[in-house]
């Protein structure tokens, strides 16, 4: 009889986030390839689990065609040398497609049919711009389900401006440019490098480099540059490309394991998963659907929003993170928010996100032995949210000294 366990992320990986496009630095590498390189890696570093005791694998895109189609968690998990007894699957919840995979992949393990899991995402929307293959069923306009420009987040973030005045353009430009700050000081401390999986690609010539650090990095914005820059989504609009997350290529993965696994090999976790949550909102102001999600998953833990001493909020847009903090009652600048940045400067590979938030959390909890609980969010494209809340398995219970 399968017992329920605790759910432990065990360790992540990422590549170096690219941008998007034939200048970017995977212009020339497969969207599958990164995905099978940093499951390597991932297995790399944590050799004592044996590859045959991965029961299953879950790989996210949000467009599953071409070099990121056919059953991904099964084709990366064979390319990157995995058993054959070892599945795999395919996830697409749009932006939350690799937390969908944890959180699945999470609840199997919870329930007692799983020993281990690997989820992640990946997306190259270099290869596969967002909505590019899609066909929206007529009846969303036709019935008036949903405003045709829902489906282009940059106008749902305008719309954010829109019903919250407060949250002004210079609100949005100085959080977009202390992003910009605070990963290039990651960067400089050495936090980011050590979860990161070097890439060798090659040019339009052929000729190889390797891909070391994420490429969208702008470390010397100043709220001069971003007051001049467009707005492409709205005239004299408040969203720019200052402060919004750049497209981005870009893979993440994840190892998940349960108390009884966890004892079994002697491992030590990163985090334990302790709530999750997610939720719909309306199309049209999709940004904040983390808002609720959040509010379920601290529900489901008993906790409140003050319990939460780290925050990995995903940066698709300034306004949206904002919009989550003015509820909350969290200052813009808050110390517990995005402490190494976020996507406005690392870059959002749609799918992909989830498992980097996470990446970040668990690095910063091994810092902070002083804070107990720290939560993983986002927003998710037609309107939803996803939160999931994690225990810093480090905690002490003492106050760290300023």
């Amino acid at each position: 009889m399968a017992k329920l366990t605790d759910v432990y992320f065990v360790d992540g990986v990422r590549t170096p986030f690219g941008r998007a496009g034939d200048k970017g630095m995977y212009a020339h590498t497969r969207a599958d390839d990164l995905a099978v390189k940093a499951l390597i890696k991932l297995m790399e570093r944590n050799g004592d689990v044996p590859k045959d005791r991965i029961d299953d694998v879950a790989i996210a895109a949000t467009s599953q065609t071409g070099d990121q189609g056919l059953t991904l968690g099964r084709t990366v998990a064979m390319l990157a040398g995995l058993p054959q007894s070892v599945p795999g699957l395919a996830i697409e919840r749009m932006c939350a497609g690799a937390m969908t995979a944890v959180t699945t992949m999470g609840a199997s393990i919870g329930f007692g049919a799983y020993d281990f899991a690997i989820a992640g995402g990946v997306e190259h929307m270099g290869h596969h711009p967002i909505g590019a293959n899609a066909d929206p069923n007529p009846r969303f306009v036709a019935e008036k389900l949903v405003d045709p420009q829902a489906l282009n987040m940059g106008v749902t973030a305008e719309r954010l401006h829109d019903r919250f005045p407060q949250l002004t353009k210079k609100r949005a430009d100085r959080f977009g440019m202390l992003s910009q700050q605070k990963v290039q000081a990651a960067y400089d401390k050495g936090l980011i490098q050590p979860d990161l999986v070097p890439i060798a690609v090659s040019d339009a010539e052929g000729a190889f480099v390797l891909a070391t650090q994420d490429e969208g990095r702008r470390p010397n914005t100043t709220m001069a540059d971003l007051e001049g820059l467009k707005t492409p989504f709205r005239p004299h609009g408040r969203v720019t490309a200052g402060t919004s997350s750049p497209l981005t290529d870009g893979a993440t993965i994840g190892l998940l394991a349960g108390s009884h696994a966890l004892k079994e090999f002697g491992l030590s976790p990163k985090m334990r998963m302790v709530s999750f949550g997610y939720a719909g909102v309306q199309p049209e102001v999709m940004g904040i659907g983390p808002i609720p999600s959040t509010e379920k998953a601290l529900a489901k833990a008993g906790l409140t929003i003050d319990d939460i001493g780290l925050f990995e909020l995903n940066e698709a847009f300034a306004v949206q993170v904002l919009s989550f903090l003015d509820h909350f009652g969290i200052a813009d600048d808050d110390p517990r928010v995005n402490p190494w940045g976020g996507a406005i400067a690392l870059g959002h590979p749609l799918a992909a996100s989830g498992v980097r938030l996470m990446i970040q959390l668990a690095a910063q909890f091994a810092e902070r032995p002083d804070v107990r609980y720290g939560l993983t969010a986002m927003c998710v494209g037609l309107g939803q949210g996803g939160s999931v809340v994690w225990e810093n398995p480090h905690y002490t219970g003492k106050t760290k000294r300023k």
